[in-house]
């Protein structure tokens, strides 16, 4: 998990490194603390027993910031070598300067590795997060279908944070923690081995409170993500339906589907939280425990002489340092889990490999515009048994128009898809300019193709920056006349600020029939040697739709244009007619052709021909225009 983590820090290691070495600075100056107070505790019991000195026929010994330890003189019977008031004096003035100038340069390297720590994870949070959005939009439609974008926006929000807050812990708290530990052990072995041996009951104890918590709470930590996933989903579908919930005044049923999504994140939490909430009281018994045998063996060794009690303070300052170190360490781990969780979910993402790569012949482009499928099979699953697209064998011609029609769920939309490469097929292939799509770099096949979705998709912005989406150097000439070819540029002018004017988030200020013109004159400025309009006239009159075909055609006359429409008006006057039935071609004709010959195509026309007729006499059928 740590090498993983470290990938995001590129760009930031001087400031990583330099908080390690300042954590390690601050936690020695801390560690030294014990033995200057311990020092000046000593001489002050030695006044406090004899002022005069004169009882006295034992040596003072200190402890240095290093360790050591120096005789400050040696008493015979009824014999000072020096007053014992300037001894006091002289070890007070010493090792409190001692612990001040300590305490601040702790003081200053816990400031700057903090500030260090923060630069170096908002870096790395930038860096993942943009590892991540790199990688996604590299991925194919089976790819984001897999991970759902609820999901993916989970992963790249609040994962990303649990990531953050982990290295963050890692090059400072993780440091710390152990280090003071090691420290303090060292230090308490050193001042009096024969009490610091109780550290090996207590950390044993408390190593396996951790390791039991935490490899229980990591698979509940991953199942509480997951309803968060579920949760975000439930509040990105009702922010893109919010018309269509209060059209359907449908506000109660959402917010009671979201009370239910965060009731089972609630839940989640509370089951994940319910051992975590055994952390705190197990270690604190164990600390207060290891610090009552301290005081035990302490003030027996007090009542007889053979410790003084600057030396017990030194032992219980270490004490609650090692303890405390190891605490945090459990507390560590906890945190690591829930990140653990996170950072496994997000590198599921970045170790993904795009279903579409690019092919050998990467400098190829795309020049005619020709298509050929040849005994295409094609399933969103994968699975032969679960067939889209069945046994598909179609020619067009460079330059043709093509107009595909069928039932809902027929796979219209899944045929032309695979043009660009959105999906790969499962058998057969499908060529372009009589080369293979899988052969051609991503790239250039999609440059050399305009595809105009079903579902119409406007960015935040005005209309010339969206227009500009398709061929971002269009000069003002290119993208009126690609305007007047798809029917927007007359109500573009209507609007005060004219190609100007701001759409808002998603276009809410247009109609979806200006949507629709405005999505296909965006098509239109790549100028692509293919163009798919996959039902983009749907929202428009019969009129308009013949005026856009029109525009198409006298823009681009060479280029290879495929129609996919519910209404015959819309693809009776293409080159060819594509009838899917199932997954599968039922004919292929012109409109003549396949009016006296397919029965599919003769239902349709009577369906449509019977719902133009109400509609002369006011009636709206199916198949009328809005």
């Amino acid at each position: 998990m740590i090498r993983k983590l470290l990938k995001g820090a590129k760009g930031y290691e001087l400031q990583s490194i330099f908080t390690v070495v300042l954590v390690l600075c601050e936690t020695a100056l801390e560690v030294v603390l014990p033995i200057f107070m311990s020092n000046i505790l000593n001489v002050m019991q030695l006044y406090a027993m004899d002022p005069t000195g004169k009882g006295l026929t034992s040596a003072i010994t200190v402890y240095d910031f290093c360790g050591g330890t120096h005789t400050l003189l040696t008493y015979g019977v009824g014999t000072i070598v020096l007053g014992i008031k300037d001894i006091l004096l002289n070890t007070v003035y010493s090792y409190g300067i001692l612990m001040v100038i300590s305490a601040l340069c702790s003081l200053t390297f816990g400031g700057l590795a903090g500030w260090l720590c923060a630069v170096a994870g908002a870096g790395f949070s930038k860096n993942m997060r943009g590892m991540l959005f790199t990688k996604i939009q590299s991925f194919s439609f089976a790819n984001v279908d897999k991970f759902s974008t609820a999901s993916l926006v989970t992963r790249s929000t609040t994962d990303v944070n649990n990531a953050q807050n982990s290295f963050m812990m890692i090059i400072r708290t993780v440091i710390r923690a152990p280090a003071m530990l090691i420290f303090s052990t060292v230090m308490a072995f050193m001042t009096e081995p024969k009490m610091a041996w109780i550290f090996f009951a207590a950390i044993p104890a408390l190593g396996l409170v951790m390791f039991l918590i935490s490899t229980r709470v990591h698979p509940l930590f991953k199942a509480m993500l997951k309803k968060y996933d579920k949760m975000n989903a439930d509040v990105q579908e009702d922010l893109v339906a919010i018309r269509v919930v209060k059209a359907f005044v449908r506000e109660d049923y959402e917010e009671q589907k979201y009370r239910e999504s965060t009731e089972a994140v609630r839940k989640a939490q509370l089951k994940a939280e319910r051992l975590m909430i055994f952390m705190n009281p197990l270690t604190s018994c164990i600390m207060y425990g290891t610090i009552v045998g301290l005081l035990i063996i302490g003030g027996k060794d007090i009542a007889v002489g053979t410790m003084q009690g600057g030396t017990l303070t030194a032992m219980m300052n270490y004490c609650t340092q090692i303890l405390s170190s190891v605490m945090m360490i459990c507390f560590i781990a906890v945190q690591l889990v829930l990140s653990r969780a996170s950072i496994d979910r997000i590198y599921e993402v970045l170790e993904t490999e795009s279903d579409i790569r690019d092919g050998e012949q990467s400098d190829k482009t795309v020049d005619s515009g020709s298509i050929e499928f040849c005994d295409v099979d094609f399933s969103y699953s994968s699975n032969a048994d679960n067939l889209t697209l069945e046994h598909i064998n179609l020619s067009v011609k460079a330059g043709e128009t093509v107009g595909i029609i069928g039932g809902t769920g027929d796979g219209k939309s899944s045929l032309v898809q695979l043009i660009p490469r959105f999906y790969d097929v499962f058998n057969g292939c499908v060529k372009v300019d009589g080369t293979d799509v899988r052969e051609y770099s991503v790239y250039n096949l999609r440059e050399g193709v305009s595809m105009v979705l079903q579902k119409n998709v406007l960015f935040s912005g005005t209309i010339r920056e969206n227009l500009l989406w398709g061929n971002k150097d269009a000069t003002q000439e290119e993208i009126e006349a690609a305007c007047r070819a798809a029917c927007a540029h007359d109500f573009i002018m209507s609007f005060p600020g004219g190609y100007d004017t701001d759409l808002g988030q998603g276009g809410v200020n247009v109609s979806g029939g200006q949507k629709q013109r405005l999505c296909i004159a965006r098509a239109l400025l790549k100028k692509p040697k293919i163009m798919i309009l996959d039902d983009s006239t749907s929202a428009v009159d019969t009129a308009t739709d013949a005026q856009i075909r029109k525009g198409l055609k006298e823009l681009s006359a060479d280029m290879t244009t495929i129609i996919i429409a519910q209404r015959l008006s819309s693809v009776q006057d293409c080159d060819k007619i594509v009838i899917l039935d199932d997954g599968k071609i039922n004919a292929v004709g012109t409109h003549e052709q396949l009016l006296a010959s397919n029965s599919i195509y003769q239902e349709i026309y009577r369906s449509q021909q019977k719902g133009t007729a109400d509609a002369d006499g006011d009636i709206h059928t199916e198949g009328g225009e809005n």
